[in-house]
């Protein structure tokens, strides 16, 4: 089961549409299927056989991501989840780097708000109104007064391997890796249990591309911005 795409179980589908004749497969046919079954939520790019990435980052439960890379995917994910319905709160110390991206999400329904850090205030997630705080305090982030919880997200984003990264990794469900130092991809190895392969691709990872992975499933995806999103943002890049 991928770490990003999970499956679950759903309890409505809406009223009945009109009868129409079943379509139906043999098992033997399944694998010839090329639309990816999946949990709902914010597709974050491409795997590398160009299949959809989806990371269901709205849940009833409460789910930490930390991200070790560029402003920039963070801000295509903020744009993404808001896209979902998500509420998006954004926790930094470098306003200017969000503001035009909080004033153009939304046009006349302002989605994503910008607060500084440790004024964060609650929220009140629900399942109709689910928030994702996304983190973006330097390399030693603060505890946080706003914590995940049921349908509220936190993502924590890191510019690099920071003395306060193995504390927040270990807690994080899922975990973000771009382009770092052969040290850094070392430590970060060990940390999160990379085979020696992926271990020494880290550095050498492009721009827009992400390891996302947990200590036991692991992909690289590519993420590309649609032409709304290079407006805003410009380029895939990872350092700002």
């Amino acid at each position: 089961m991928s770490v990003i795409a999970r499956r679950r179980g759903r309890f409505g589908f809406g009223p009945a549409g009109p009868n129409r004749a079943r379509h139906t497969v043999r098992p033997d046919e399944l694998a010839a299927l090329a639309l990816p079954v999946s949990d709902d939520g914010v597709v974050i790019g491409v795997d590398g056989e160009g299949r959809p990435a989806v990371l269901g980052i709205n849940r009833p439960t409460p789910y930490d991501v930390t991200l070790i890379g560029g402003l920039w995917t963070a801000q295509v994910l903020a744009l993404r989840a808001a896209a979902t319905g998500a509420r998006i709160v954004v926790e930094t110390g470098r306003a200017q780097a969000w503001t035009h991206l909080a004033q153009a999400a939304g046009a006349d329904r302002p989605c994503i708000s910008l607060h500084e850090v440790g004024r964060v205030p609650a929220q009140g997630p629900c399942a109709a109104s689910p928030v994702v705080v996304v983190r973006d305090c330097g390399i030693g982030p603060p505890r946080g007064r706003v914590v995940s919880g049921p349908w509220q997200s936190v993502v924590t984003l890191l510019p690099y391997l920071s003395p306060t990264a193995p504390g927040l990794m270990d807690k994080s469900a899922l975990v973000g890796i771009q382009r770092v130092s052969p040290d850094e991809a070392a430590q970060i190895g060990r940390l999160m249990h990379l085979p020696a392969k992926e271990t020494r691709t880290l550095p050498t990872l492009t721009d827009g591309v992400t390891l996302w992975c947990t200590r036991r499933d692991r992909h690289f995806v590519m993420t590309r911005a649609t032409d709304a999103e290079s407006g805003l943002l410009g380029s895939a890049r990872r350092m700002d």
